[in-house]
């Protein structure tokens, strides 16, 4: 039996088990610390039952028998959501992540994952065949949680978000139905789907335009955190101007250990990422602009495999990190945010980091409406993140990611990509979503009335 800590109906969670093919875990199972450990260590969430899924049929019957059982229910794909939405105190977690089917078709450049997938998994699959889509900068990362979201990533200035690349999803709704929403079913789902997050059901299975890419040229450039000035202002203007096969995301970090030279350990800096779609002879002249605005203390772009950069801050930010997150859309670096910038840059912890991610170029060309995400004419999605093994640091590093972002949000527009935010409120999700936000309530009013999935960054259904 499984003891879920509460008055449930114990014939109805027997009747669950008897036709649920995964597996059940409760607070009394010794797996269930386990089973409730997710990304970020920061959050510590008991659930009452976690429904670990092994198909479609599953995911029917464990939304049915939560919204049968009034449970709270999240959904959980990777596990990477930054204020822990993945779990639920007290209530029912659907479990994704066994579901890991992929079948890529090379001929129509498509693919078809289940849930449970990563991207790293994607791009294993992909790869073979010399195709990607655009995903994040963490392979570990789930499929579910940053396409839903919108996902952006290295590809994303030649081939738009994720979502520009989602042809299709398979969705559990809230009543339990099963639906295939896509441009010519469900389009309104389809639509809201499309950056709007968890809130519209239990996607099962997304499908993917698949794009040729192998070999990228690739790789950091550091320079000393004294020229965040300089080459601050040279990115802001230079990034309009650059190619679209050329991406480049700003950062500022301390410089970690191997394989970095050891006489730049600890140092903190400021620099580019780099992905570049063309040849590596290209590749020097590409990026020359950046040497000529400013010395760097350290660089290495060599020509790798994608699935290489997919993977390349896997190591560096395993899970078990505190993490607290804090976003905003940019539009502009004034010299105002640039100052400010500069007041913070140094980081409280060896792991603490902002990046700005270009959301130019192709994302540009979607109109606002056409998708959930509305903000398609800002240039950077700004991620700052205060990160940090030790618990006795979690306190550190909320303070410099809160202030940092609040010393910057006067600079940037209205709403943050959803991934890159904590539980913040009803107000910066309606900025998030702008003028798209009562589309997206009159959607959920059709698909989930009663607002069953809300354990997310919650559109309210239209009353």
């Amino acid at each position: 039996m499984v003891t879920t800590g509460k008055d449930v109906d114990e014939t109805a969670v027997e009747n669950f088990r008897e036709t649920f093919r995964g597996t059940l875990v409760g607070p009394n199972d010794p797996n269930f610390d386990d089973a409730r450990t997710i990304y970020n260590a920061m959050i510590d969430k008991r659930p009452r039952l976690i429904a670990r899924c092994a198909d479609v049929a599953d995911v029917i019957a464990a939304v049915n028998f939560g919204r049968d059982q009034d449970l709270e229910i999240a959904i959980r794909s990777g596990g990477h959501s930054g204020p822990g939405l993945a779990l639920v105190d007290d209530g029912l977690v659907i479990d994704l992540s066994a579901m890991k089917g992929i079948r890529v078709d090379p001929d129509e450049k498509t693919v078809r994952v289940e849930p449970g997938c990563t991207w790293g998994d994607i791009d294993h699959a992909t790869q073979a065949f010399g195709l990607a889509t655009v995903s994040g900068v963490i392979s570990t990362t789930g499929v579910g949680g940053l396409t839903l979201g919108g996902g952006h990533g290295y590809l994303t200035r030649k081939y738009g978000l994720t979502i520009d690349n989602l042809l299709s999803a398979d969705v559990v709704l809230a009543d339990g139905q099963f639906v295939h929403a896509s441009a010519d079913e469900h389009p309104d789902l389809f639509w809201a789907l499309r950056g709007g997050g968890g809130n519209f059901g239990a996607v099962t299975s997304f499908e993917y335009r698949l794009h040729p890419v192998d070999m990228v040229v690739a790789g950091p450039m550091f320079w000393p955190i004294e020229e965040l000035e300089s080459t601050m202002r040279w990115y802001r203007e230079w990034l309009p101007t650059a190619p679209e096969d050329v991406y480049a995301f700003y950062l500022i970090a301390e410089v970690p250990g191997d394989p970095f030279p050891e006489a730049i350990h600890g140092e903190n800096v400021c620099g580019l990422i780099w992905c570049y779609l063309g040849s590596q002879d290209r590749a020097v002249a590409v990026t020359q602009p950046a040497r000529d605005v400013a010395e760097p203390i350290f660089e290495h772009l060599g020509e790798m495999p994608y699935s290489a950069l997919q993977s390349m801050f896997d190591g560096l930010y395993p899970p078990g990190d505190q993490w607290y997150w804090k976003g905003d859309f940019v539009r502009e670096l004034s010299d105002g945010a640039i100052a400010q910038h500069r007041r913070f840059a140094e980081v409280p912890t060896a792991k603490s980091t902002m990046h700005l991610y270009p959301v130019d170029g192709a994302v540009h060309r979607v109109g606002a409406d056409e998708t959930a995400w509305s903000h398609r004419d800002v240039t950077w999605s700004m991620v700052i993140v205060g990160v940090d093994p030790d618990p006795a640091k979690r306190e550190t590093i909320k303070d410099w990611a809160r202030d940092y972002w609040q010393a910057l949000h006067e600079h940037s527009t209205d709403g943050a990509y959803i991934n890159f935010m904590m539980e913040e409120g009803q107000g910066r999700i309606r900025a998030t979503y702008g003028d798209n936000y009562d589309r997206l309530r009159e959607v959920k009013a059709r698909y989930d009335p009663d607002n069953v999935f809300h354990v997310n960054q919650n559109v309210e259904p239209a009353r």
